[in-house]
């Protein structure tokens, strides 16, 4: 491998570092604004029923005046809605299990039934009583309840033909001409649930100029996978404005944002899974969002979500909502048409392109491959030989130059002992050599530069595809996170408290790599000797802890190059035909350019004066 190529290759692996650690930086910030997270948690957090600091009467289980009197003057025109006993409705189809309950109207429990927790689970979207979607409900001209505090009446589930169930809640008042209402329904084989909020008679008690409702979104994400750490760089807010402009943030990294714009949807998302608000025929108005990630071992991270729903003060108003309970499935997500797809992690940042290589090239492949393929280790395998087939001229290419290199390389070792010190001589005189020779010194450079976006394109790829989560292969249980054979009972710095094995296998095939080419490299310089060894041995603490899919490409790739390389160099390269092609084209006239002309020019003059000073 000549210098050249090294130094593609190096650029190539500063770059990759680069991404990683950009993707990978953590910017904890848990003690900033605490007192102002703490009031959002106290403020959204539920209040206990009413019913446990108040008796029922004996007779008939009615209140008595007194508590009659507390009641109106705690919750108003909702004072009938302050105490039921609390009753729990279940709708389901194949996909989701979602439990409703009277208290507040709203879900309380949502189950993915076709997918577990790394430990085997149920794996539950929404549990516990952090999680509320409730409506701001004026109980008097001073006064603002939340809907969730409140008990609905609870309907009767309806079936429909196609399978379709539905229920609805409504918040009755003490006038029978204004309640809140919410309708919920779910169709067969959808991870939708459809939420229709409808107010009505709500004019009459709202400020004359509030031209919105305040929807009130509460989401805890529990954890679901193997590496908490991962799951929280993952966890994050996801929105889509009116414009089609998308935009995220890291709950880790931001603890507040106000978006003052209309959406299409917001998106609480995890790892693997989401749940995103849709506002269904039209947008909501705004959304401010606080985030909290609590110094607990079980919760990823924690989302308070006010969103305001436009209003236009009609006596009977609805606006419906489609809330997804469901996986990062790109496909699945893609066919709303929405840009949900956008949360997937294709790639973002300096190296945002390389989602058009995963959208247009990586995806449809996988996708067909997995259609009649069930093992994904071999669909792993199948992809990375498609890959290295697909950059096969590119893969030639490098090594018809590094062979090039090679067969110069004596006459570069005799120009480089004659110029000694003198590297701007040497400079001038190796091009002189590459031009008379027609050999392109950045010929094996280019090509590896060009395989730089399939390399972080696969990065970004099997991380985050749902399909190989829980999927074993080999020693591997889980494709998703990493191939751990031994636990470590301490932390190793910079490098982590496991082994993974196919990242101790893509690093000596590395290395292998390196060796082979050591021959090609000017072993008088350390830092060409020495940096193809660093570089592996660098990014082994890196994808210690990334995917075992990732790892597993990157080492069946180096074992692909190794092979090609050998049979290659051995077997197709004519060395003996490239150095009679060499010695034929230095015997022609070398034509110049007028930059080259004058780039020469510019070199002689340097080397002039650099030889004058040191006359001096």
């Amino acid at each position: 491998m000549d210098r050249n190529s090294v130094i593609g290759f190096l650029l190539l692996g500063v770059l990759l570092v680069g991404y990683i650690f950009f993707n990978q930086k953590q910017q904890v910030n848990i003690a900033k604004e605490k007192a102002r997270q703490d009031s959002i948690a106290n403020l959204n957090k539920p209040k206990a029923p009413v019913a446990d600091s108040l008796t029922l009467a004996g007779n008939g289980g009615t209140l008595d005046s007194a508590h009659q009197a507390q009641l109106a003057g705690e919750f108003g025109l909702f004072a009938a809605a302050a105490v039921a006993p609390v009753q729990t409705t279940v709708m389901e189809n194949d996909d989701v299990k979602v439990t409703f309950s009277n208290k507040g109207g709203q879900p309380v429990s949502v189950q993915l039934k076709k997918f577990k927790t790394s430990e085997g689970g149920p794996l539950m979207l929404a549990q516990g009583s952090f999680n509320r979607l409730s409506v701001e409900v004026p109980a008097s001209a001073n006064k603002v309840l939340s809907s969730s505090d409140l008990f609905f009446t609870a309907g009767q589930v309806q079936k429909q033909a196609d399978g379709a169930q539905s229920i609805s809640y409504r918040l009755n008042t003490t006038n029978p001409a204004i309640y809140l209402e919410f309708v919920y329904s779910i169709k067969p084989g959808s991870y939708i649930v459809d939420y229709n909020v409808h107010a009505v008679g709500f004019q009459n008690i709202l400020p004359g100029n509030q031209n919105y409702l305040t929807l009130q979104w509460n989401s805890q994400n529990d954890k679901q996978e193997h590496d908490m750490e991962n799951e929280r760089l993952n966890n994050q807010v996801h929105y889509m404005f009116s414009n089609d402009k998308h935009d995220y943030f890291t709950l880790q990294r931001t603890s507040h944002e106000k978006l003052d714009n209309k959406l299409k949807w917001i998106s609480v998302k995890q790892q693997f899974f989401n749940t995103t608000l849709i506002a269904k025929n039209g947008s909501f108005d705004a959304a401010d969002v606080n985030t909290k990630v609590p110094q607990s071992g079980n919760i990823v991270g924690q989302a308070f979500t006010s969103l305001q729903i436009p209003y236009n003060r009609a006596n009977d108003f609805s606006f419906p909502i489609e809330i997804y309970y469901g996986p990062n499935h790109y496909k699945t997500l893609k066919s709303f048409d929405l840009g949900l797809e956008k949360i997937i992690p294709l790639g973002s940042g300096i190296f945002a392109f390389v989602k058009y290589v995963n959208k247009w090239i990586i995806i449809p492949v996988f996708n067909f491959l997995s259609g009649f393929i069930g093992n994904y280790g071999l669909i792993i395998i199948l992809l990375t030989i498609f890959i290295r087939l697909l950059i096969a001229p590119f893969t030639y290419q490098s090594y018809v130059s590094q062979a090039k290199m090679k067969v110069l390389k004596p006459e570069i070792d005799e120009l480089r002992a004659k110029y000694g010190d003198d590297q701007q001589g040497f400079g001038v005189e190796q091009m002189k050599l590459f031009k008379s020779a027609g050999v392109n010194p950045l010929g094996g450079c280019l090509p590896a530069l060009l395989q730089l976006p399939i390399l972080v394109a696969m990065y970004s790829f099997f991380p985050s595809s749902i399909e190989l989560r829980q999927e074993s292969f080999l020693w591997a249980k889980d494709l998703s996170t990493y191939d751990s054979i031994l636990n470590l009972p301490f932390n190793i710095p910079f490098y982590g408290n496991h082994v993974s094995l196919f990242t101790i296998l893509m690093t000596i095939t590395s290395l292998i790599l390196a060796f082979y080419n050591r021959g090609m490299t000017d072993q008088s310089n350390p830092v060409m000797k020495y940096m193809p060894y660093m570089m592996p041995i660098m990014l082994l603490g890196i994808f210690n802890r990334l995917a075992a899919a990732l790892t597993f490409y990157y080492f069946l790739s180096n074992v692909i190059s190794i092979l090609l390389q050998w049979v290659l160099q051995t077997f197709v390269i004519n060395h003996a035909k490239i150095h009679a092609q060499i010695q034929e084209n230095k015997k022609k006239p070398v034509s110049k350019s007028k930059w080259q002309e004058k780039l020469e020019e510019v070199q002689r003059r340097q080397q002039s004066m650099q030889q004058q000073q040191k006359k001096k």
